[in-house]
């Protein structure tokens, strides 16, 4: 760590160094506006063209350790523009926890021409050093990193790289590979993932990948590593000052050494006018590679590697050009001009309930028609407004469109279909009417999506968005759990109150070893803890202090869940009972998740089941495609919803519905000796049903009933030897499945005993 005398020695004016083309090195809360970095101990570096800091003192997000860049800005005229990043680091393991206790910072080089800084911190008995450097003149963070294993024991399978998460903006994956989750890197066209909007782009260069995660901003290099081994990764952060991939390639030309031709020409509307945001889109193998922006008279210029292209034009709201083909070799000079660009038109939607009139949220996105590969040039999804209900404005570009209108869609209702034909300069009004097939209100059943994100940390969507969203899946609850931050709550409940719909309040506390989404939590409260160096006791004690009601443990068997971390010894403070629930996720894979909610009720443990999507984008993102249903007497409120998720009132769908007749859900039933127990429930699918499943300790399925039809009463005999527990699995003709939480089955210890109806039945 260096000391407080070098530190002031190291402070030199940022905004005069920019002027000169110069690199400065600073301490202190970063000067990149909406900056992370604010400790005093911060590091901030700097030139002409970018800037960034490293968290030396403050918190990162995910529980990372701190060292981590995590603020990344373009220099615009001498003055930093808005800080585009959640964070940029190297992850030695695909978001597993991160072992760690200890770090050294290290300014290596600090010059006018080239400043160098060096992290390096403990990943269990592994090291991981990093250095950052950056030059006069340059639009690049050069970044290497060594991971060096000085335990004892082999690190096997590691996925090991560098990482850009924007906290804004849009995402171009890598070329090949579109936006992929997770897959290996064999169809990858070029080696960079790219963050954008209109006015920035942020390009991770990473010559040494096999596969991505995360549609592209985890690029990991699959290896192991023996005691004593070491490995080195290369990449380069390049930052650019609009949304133009063209330097990006210009880039990849100069650090390959490859050889490449030069595309140049002009594009206009066939009003003659230059479309707004016009662009050139390249493809190549027939996926998206690369794009550079027009200027206001219309002129475009692209270098690009020797090989075979396909050319477009378009902008926002226009339908695109015709694509012309481009062989180029090398030294090669192609003209194109682009000049039949059309459009746009307006589609005016009113959604409202068939029979009745009443206006229906609803998102429709568009499954056949123009569809934009660049997203500031308009959206595939869209919502009613909030006001009026159930309208809205679409401006798409001319042509034939296939809508999907769902308001409701796979669990109150259907999705339905409109076709439109629409011209330049066209407004077209339409209507869409939705039939509710399902009133599960009617039988105080209420549906929330209890994980999803706003527009904090990699989160993109402002919570009008959620409340649209959520509203337009026709959940009766409002809910959003941001990383570790409480910034949104107010603006949340403000506009669900405006609506008549109930907010519950959460966060999304995330230590590296275990997230959580404590609910319903106070509107002015704040984390009070580190989620980086905290143990899980601690955690949990500010989460009730903030006032929640249940605890949820989430995704716990992913990288950075409870469940699993907790089998592998690596979460602090170890096993607690503390959690109340347990997260069905819709990005994960939940069979472990089950069984192990399985083996704690059949150690009578009232851990009940929770469910949410962890949507973090609404437009590219399904909002409540899986979500938790909870019976609720009387008037629907927050506490009321929350008790009836702790006390085991409560079950997880993606579609069909459940509706117990006498016991509820979390409710004994108890049998003396081995006398046989009877349980009914209804259950309906706007998709058709399909099969249903009555499964009991140890998951064992103990019936199945094949299904046909939207609507049936399950009428099911317990078995004399069945003990424990009981619970509902639904699937629908879809493949869609709802999973209830447990009908307890007690049982007298001795023949002669009968449990008295005033004992506890937990």
């Amino acid at each position: 760590m260096l000391s407080r005398p070098v530190w002031v020695g190291l402070a030199l004016g940022l905004l005069a160094a920019s002027a000169q083309a110069q690199v400065s090195v600073t301490r202190g809360a970063t000067p990149i506006p909406d900056g992370e970095a604010t400790a005093a101990e911060d590091i901030t570096v700097a030139n002409d063209h970018l800037a960034f800091s490293i968290a030396v003192a403050s918190q990162p997000p995910w529980g990372v350790p701190r060292g981590t860049l995590v603020d990344l800005a373009a220099v615009k005229g001498g003055k930093i523009d808005l800080d585009r990043i959640a964070f940029a680091d190297f992850i030695p393991n695909n978001w597993s926890a991160w072992p760690n206790d200890g770090k050294t910072i290290r300014v290596v080089e600090r010059s006018p021409e080239r400043a160098v800084i060096e992290i390096a911190r403990n990943f269990g008995e592994a090291m991981v050093t990093t250095t950052y450097t950056l030059e006069a003149g340059s639009d690049r963070v050069h970044l290497e990193t060594t991971l060096d294993n000085r335990g004892d024991t082999p690190l096997k399978k590691l996925r090991s790289g560098f990482t850009l998460w924007p906290d804004t903006g849009y995402r171009f994956g890598v070329p090949g590979l579109g936006g992929a989750k997770e897959t290996p890197a064999d169809d990858a066209l070029t080696d960079r993932f790219v963050g954008y909007d209109r006015d920035w782009a942020i390009a991770l260069h990473a010559p040494y990948f096999d596969r991505i995660n995360y549609g592209g901003r985890d690029l990991y290099l699959e290896h192991s590593l023996a005691p004593g081994e070491s490995r080195t990764f290369e990449g380069w952060l390049q930052v650019v000052p609009e949304g133009d991939l063209a330097p990006v390639v210009a880039n990849e030309i100069a650090r390959k050494g490859l050889a490449s031709g030069h595309v140049a020409g002009t594009l206009e509307g066939r009003d003659g006018g230059v479309p707004a945001s016009g662009l050139v889109m390249v493809e190549k193998a027939g996926s998206p590679y690369a794009w550079t922006l027009a200027d206001d008279k219309g002129h475009f210029a692209i270098d690009l590697p020797v090989g075979d292209y396909a050319l477009y034009a378009t902008g926002e709201g226009y339908a695109n050009s015709d694509r012309v083909e481009v062989s180029l070799a090398k030294g090669a000079q192609r003209s194109l001009t682009f000049d039949d660009l059309a459009g746009p038109g307006t589609l005016s939607l009113d959604v409202a309930e068939t029979g009745s009139g009443t206006p229906r949220d609803a998102r429709i996105t568009i499954e056949e028609g123009h569809q934009p590969p660049v997203e500031f040039l308009g959206k595939q999804t869209f919502f009613t407004r909030l006001d009026p209900v159930g309208h809205a404005e679409l401006s798409l570009a001319p042509g034939d469109y296939r809508l999907a209108v769902n308001a409701g869609a796979g669990f109150t209702a259907r999705s339905q279909t409109l076709a439109v034909s629409l011209d330049a300069g066209q407004t077209l009004e339409r209507d869409v009417g939705i039939e509710r097939l399902a009133e599960p209100n009617q039988r105080h059943w209420y549906g929330a999506d209890l994980h999803h994100h706003a527009n904090m940390l990699e989160g993109v969507t402002p919570p009008e968005m959620v409340v649209r969203a959520q509203l337009a899946t026709d959940l009766d609850l409002t809910f959003v759990s941001d990383h570790d931050s409480t910034a949104n709550l107010d603006t949340m409940a403000t506009l669900s109150k405006q609506r008549g719909v109930p907010f519950i309040p959460s966060v999304e506390i995330s230590p590296s070893w275990g997230h959580m989404n404590p609910f319903p939590i106070a509107l002015d409260s704040q984390l009070q803890v580190d989620p980086g160096t905290a143990d899980v006791q601690t955690i949990i004690a500010d989460a009730r202090r903030m006032g929640a009601e249940v605890v949820p443990t989430n995704h716990p068997y992913n990288g950075y869940g409870y469940l699993g971390n907790l089998a592998e010894d690596k979460v602090p403070g170890g096993f607690t009972p503390a959690f109340d629930l347990v997260e069905l996720n819709a990005e994960v894979d939940n069979a472990r998740t089950l069984e192990s909610v399985h083996r704690f009720w059949d150690q009578g443990l009232q851990m009940y089941l929770t469910a949410g999507t962890d949507t973090h984008d609404v437009w590219n993102q399904l909002t409540g495609r899986m979500r938790m249903m909870a019976h609720v007497p009387g008037e629907l409120s927050v506490d009321g919803f929350a008790r009836a998720l702790k006390d085991g009132h409560a079950y997880a769908t993606q579609g069909p519905l459940l509706f117990p007749v006498e016991r509820l859900f979390g409710d004994t039933l108890r049998l003396a000796g081995d006398a046989e127990g009877h349980w009914s429930v209804k259950v309906q699918a706007v998709d058709g049903l399909a099969e249903a499943r009555l499964i009991g300790r140890g998951g064992k399925v103990l019936e199945t009933r094949q299904l046909d039809g939207h609507e049936t009463t399950l009428d099911f005999t317990i078995p004399g030897d069945a003990d424990g527990w009981v619970a509902l699995e639904v699937d629908d003709a879809d493949g869609d499945t709802a999973w209830s939480d447990p009908l307890w089955i007690r049982r007298p210890v001795k023949a002669d005993y009968v449990l008295d109806e005033t004992e506890s039945e937990s």
